[in-house]
């Protein structure tokens, strides 16, 4: 048997290719929609991609199976459970409980498995040519390394009131299932550290099912229990998962090869603004800062790119990248991963912008020893671009809350008329909320040098959600 985990930090997300070396036949298990990664690996191991199956129709990256299976032929193996209004509206073979299906001389067993979604199903895997005992379990959104999959999702996401309690209680009834598995089954999830699927998944890339059962938290907790503590503190969703659960269970555009954008002209690049286009910069955050091309957004080369990503940029415009051609790459697999794929250009950076005497736009940086006269002298707004969670714990005095996400939707929230303020933590979000501001209009925009660590390093007052915190000797009011 070939085993391969394809695992894509971004997005925390994890796929699979297993492969019956006898016959050359794989299958490929929720992938990524750049898929010339699979592509590349079966040829590089002489297999045929002969079955292309998703473990539920996923809400934090656009599937590539739709994709794969036009390239290769490959049938679609797809869950039938979840009842109608959870089907997915395209052609493929459905999947029920217990349905099983061969790949060369591997057997996989559906189980179906809800509580993350209605229609989440999981696949058992037997190597039929050693033995008839299960091996492995691709386990999707279900059981995650040291955590399950969030109910909540459908409610926050897609509008359905109500319906967290219910997927909840479904989710436990689903674990009843998995604890009826023999311990020695490895656990294979769809997501590790750092997915919106869940608030605390393991960083290692898999498990045993008897390992799961004694140390995860959730199959410790009596029924009650487990629902209140599911149910709280998940991490905020973002904007863009509703999209997501659209695109990926109805009939949409295929993107079968990773798109290669061109480097524009100042022309071209005028004529695809005029036409409406967004501007993303993904250099640092720093140069961005120094100085970029107005209106344009700034979400740094990293990990959380594609999220950010996500958050802010509308999906019905054309989309410019400012990058160096080194870049450009990597950041449009990063875009294509979550459906942004209308890219019609790239430019390289700024240079030819300020020789052609153009002017450039800046974010400006406040220290925090010199917030002090923004707030007093010319009514500042301290805006604090983290989670509520976060903002519950500890913030600045006197700040005001809104997910950095969120901004947007909430921009009349923000006042134009005098300074605004935005920190986060330590900086990093904050610089793509500032940016967001400044391509909304925004004149008068600060950025917290440090974040709130800059602050209280500083020794400078915070305070919770109950109130003023005493503040360590030598701090000043404001």
């Amino acid at each position: 048997m070939f085993f391969e985990r394809i695992y894509e930090p971004g997005l925390a997300h994890a796929s699979y290719v297993i492969g019956c070396q006898k016959t050359g036949a794989a299958l490929v298990v929720d992938p990524k929609r750049d898929v010339d990664t699979y592509l590349e690996l079966a040829r590089r191991e002489r297999l045929q991609i002969t079955h292309v199956a998703e473990t539920h129709i996923h809400a934090d990256f656009l599937c590539g199976s739709r994709e794969l299976a036009q390239l290769t032929g490959a049938e679609l193996l797809l869950s039938d459970e979840g009842g109608p209004d959870w089907q997915y509206a395209f052609e493929h073979t459905g999947l029920k409980h217990q349905t099983t299906f061969r790949v060369g001389q591997l057997e996989f067993r559906v189980l179906h498995t809800p509580g993350h979604t209605p229609e989440h199903i999981c696949f058992l895997l037997a190597d039929r040519a050693t033995s008839s005992e299960p091996l492995m379990l691709f386990s999707g959104d279900f059981v995650f390394v040291g955590d399950v999959g969030r109910p909540d999702l459908l409610e926050k996401v897609v509008g359905l009131a109500g319906t967290q309690e219910r997927s909840a209680q479904k989710l436990w009834e689903s674990l009843e299932l998995f604890r009826s598995l023999p311990d020695f089954v490895q656990v294979w999830p769809a997501h590790g550290a750092g997915s919106a699927c869940g608030k605390a998944l393991g960083s290692v890339p898999s498990s045993t099912v008897g390992y799961e059962k004694r140390a995860n938290w959730a199959f410790q907790k009596p029924r009650e229990e487990f629902i209140s503590e599911l149910l709280s503190g998940q991490p905020e969703p973002p904007r863009y998962f509703a999209l997501m659960k659209k695109l990926n269970r109805e009939k949409r555009r295929i993107v079968p090869v990773v798109p290669q954008p061109e480097e524009l002209t100042l022309k071209q690049f005028d004529v695809a603004s005029a036409d409406g286009a967004l501007v993303l910069d993904v250099r640092d955050r720093k140069l961005f800062a120094a100085g970029h091309l107005p209106g344009s957004f700034n979400i740094p080369l990293a990990k959380s790119l594609s999220t950010w990503a996500g958050w802010l940029l509308a999906y019905d415009r054309d989309l410019v990248l400012v990058a160096p051609p080194q870049d450009v790459e990597r950041a449009v697999r990063a875009l294509v991963r979550i459906g942004l794929d209308r890219l019609v250009g790239f430019v390289p950076g700024v240079s030819d912008w300020r020789a052609a005497g153009r002017k450039l736009a800046h974010v400006q940086q406040v220290a925090p020893s010199d917030v002090s006269a923004l707030l007093s002298e010319r009514q500042a707004l301290l805006l604090d671009v983290r989670e509520q969670s976060e903002f519950g714990t500890l913030h600045i005095q006197g700040a005001k809350n809104i997910h950095g996400g969120h901004l947007i939707a909430r921009a009349s929230e923000v006042p134009r008329d005098r300074p605004v303020i935005l920190y986060c933590q330590s900086g990093g979000r904050s610089s793509i909320a500032a940016a967001t501001l400044k391509s909304l209009g925004f004149e008068s925009v600060y950025d917290l040098e440090g974040g709130i660590q800059g602050w209280m390093r500083e020794r400078l007052p915070v305070e919770a959600e109950s109130g003023p915190l005493s503040r360590p000797a030598g701090s000043t009011e404001h």
